[in-house]
């Protein structure tokens, strides 16, 4: 599966060399009336890089994507992207950092009443008003080659599957070229072929134009083929960040009781 993905620019020196995480998770506590969710969670990512993220259900790997997106807010410590907080941001201070991450969203989160092509044009359409219709036309349509879906563009989510919906969702998350992927169960829903084109088309972003991503994962085969690094979470603490040869020396239980029944 063939990626004509054109590469961001990077004005800041010092992030293009990885002197500063593109993403820097510290100390994060967040809970849902007396549930608590991440307690204490500090994770960071260097540019170009990815991390993925596991953990059994429930465990707060979803919020953890919402909070570096500013979907959610921390109660309490900190999120920084590319060395700047996220706290305390206006509308449109946030708004042009989440220009530069794509966020494919667990059940890919498609508008019902678009088409597949129209749901992918719609962050094009919002954030670049000025780009010309057949311009845009053409991105769709690249896009949708990318994740396999170039036979569907009028279809509606309705009338596609769970991992078909996935890839869509994906294809529309790279619609504004971003520097950082947020993706919450990409692999989802897709049979093995479509998952490994996937994990290959993420492979492709990082190893040609340094995007760096942020993987939520079930698939421990897949969170090893395209991870640079892994994070376990067990009751809203990291339990063990490293790749997954460290992982498989660690004697932590619920290290090895993960790895041995995934």
């Amino acid at each position: 599966m063939a990626t004509t993905y054109h590469a961001p620019i990077t004005t800041n020196e010092g992030i293009e060399d990885g002197d500063v995480p593109a993403v820097a998770v510290t100390d994060v506590h967040k809970s849902f009336g007396e549930h608590v969710v991440l307690n204490g969670v500090s994770l960071a990512v260097n540019p170009g890089k990815t991390l993925a993220v596991l953990g059994r259900s429930g465990t707060g790997k979803s919020v953890l994507l919402k909070l570096i997106v500013g979907l959610v807010q921390p109660d309490s410590g900190s999120v920084s992207v590319q060395g700047r907080g996220l706290a305390g941001l206006g509308i449109d201070q946030l708004g042009a950092i989440r220009k530069k991450m794509g966020f494919l969203f667990q059940h890919a989160a498609l508008y019902d009443s678009l088409t597949v092509a129209e749901n992918v044009a719609f962050p094009l359409e919002h954030h670049r008003p000025d780009m010309p219709n057949s311009e845009r036309t053409d991105r769709v349509q690249q896009l949708l080659a990318e994740v396999g879906m170039q036979h569907s563009p009028g279809k509606m989510p309705a009338d596609i599957s769970g991992g078909m919906r996935k890839r869509a969702g994906l294809a529309r998350a790279l619609a504004l070229e971003p520097e950082i992927l947020l993706l919450d169960e990409p692999t989802a829903g897709l049979d093995p072929i479509s998952s490994a084109e996937i994990d290959d088309l993420v492979l492709k972003l990082k190893s040609e134009h340094h995007v760096t991503s942020i993987v939520v994962a079930h698939d421990l085969h897949s969170a090893k083929t395209i991870a640079d690094s892994l994070a376990l979470i067990d009751e809203g603490c990291v339990a063990m960040e490293g790749t997954f040869d460290e992982l498989k020396q660690s004697n932590n239980r619920f290290v090895e009781e993960f790895l041995s029944q995934s």
